[in-house]
């Protein structure tokens, strides 16, 4: 994988997070996709097993577009250094018709640096401008998973509760940890930036 960035860099340098920037996802970001999709420690909460091929990220990338509402890459220069994603509830599901699911993912060299809840933070506000139906926000994490309910915590998300084995995944029952963002969440935080 040579000119990608790799997990095994520095963990303790700080990033400038104004030079993080979201776009689409493509082809061409097989090669950084492979960084963390087939690094164990980062996938270890995910749903999928670790990528152990370039040919599972090419797959990947070309189901975006059937998968998600929108997916995209969060880039250091350019760079795909982890991904958003977004997917709406369907318009047929009446009880859920108004709720998005956000989900992330990042590169480990990349951990604890704040470029996650600063991505989260702009992206909820920019969800809800371009899906002005939706009333929620939510996003679902491993119990075990503490660094991303931190993320989530930071980024002003509300922590509604533990859903008890609520998903199967990787031979075992999880217990998920609900965490949810409503569009007045978000005017409570504007307004205490103000006073």
């Amino acid at each position: 994988m040579e000119g990608t960035i790799s997990s095994k860099e520095d963990t303790n340098t700080s990033i400038d997070l104004t030079q993080i920037t979201i776009r689409p996802i493509e082809d061409s970001d097989a090669d950084d996709l492979m960084v963390w999709s087939s690094d164990e420690e980062v996938t270890k909460f995910c749903t999928w097993e670790p990528y152990t091929s370039k040919q599972n990220a090419i797959d990947f990338i070309n189901k975006v577009p059937t998968t998600f509402t929108w997916y995209k890459a969060i880039c250091l220069q350019n760079r795909a250094i982890g991904s958003i994603s977004l997917c709406l509830c369907p318009p047929e599901d009446r009880f859920r018709a108004k709720t998005g699911e956000i989900g992330y993912i990042l590169g480990r060299r990349f951990w604890n640096k704040g470029i996650v809840t600063e991505v989260l933070k702009k992206v909820s506000k920019a969800v809800f401008g371009e899906y002005p139906h939706l009333e929620r926000l939510e996003a679902l994490t491993d119990l075990e998973n503490v660094g991303s309910q931190r993320v989530l915590e930071k980024a002003g998300f509300v922590k509604e509760g533990v859903l008890r084995n609520y998903m199967f995944i990787k031979g075992r029952s999880r217990n998920v940890v609900v965490f949810s963002l409503l569009p007045s969440d978000l005017e409570t935080q504007v307004a205490s930036l103000s006073l």
